[in-house]
């Protein structure tokens, strides 16, 4: 794990082995796809990327990458995230399995959608 506070996307995956620094960068090259209009941040001290909003996050652990996409992306996919370790709005992917990046990307093109659409409504009521 990270002992310094990353001020990027790019530092943060440095702090990690690197067999983990691969997965991240598949997870964050996947996410970047289906977002690429998003910018990337730290928030919470783990990556995400922000499209009028926090879009998604991800995060290294011991034994699985976490995915945030939020309790509406989890719900979206509940059927298809069933063999994962889930909780509100996260899912586990171990890293002793291979990363499912056309999941991870079906979810993203879901948030991308409902972020735009949330941002639209709030524009139309200005």
């Amino acid at each position: 794990m990270n002992a310094n506070k990353p001020v990027d996307i790019n530092s943060y995956i440095e702090g990690y082995p690197e067999a983990t620094r691969q997965l991240l960068n598949q997870v964050r090259a996947a996410i970047r796809e289906m977002a690429p209009t998003a910018t990337e941040k730290i928030s919470y001290g783990i990556p995400t990327f922000d499209l009028h909003g926090n879009l998604v996050h991800f995060a290294a652990f011991k034994n699985h990458i976490g995915f945030y996409p939020g309790a509406g992306g989890i719900k979206a996919f509940e059927e298809a995230l069933s063999g994962y370790q889930r909780a509100k709005g996260s899912v586990q992917f171990p890293l002793n399995q291979p990363m499912p990046l056309s999941l991870i990307q079906e979810i993203v093109r879901f948030r991308v959608r409902e972020n735009e659409e949330k941002a639209a409504l709030k524009k139309g009521t200005k």
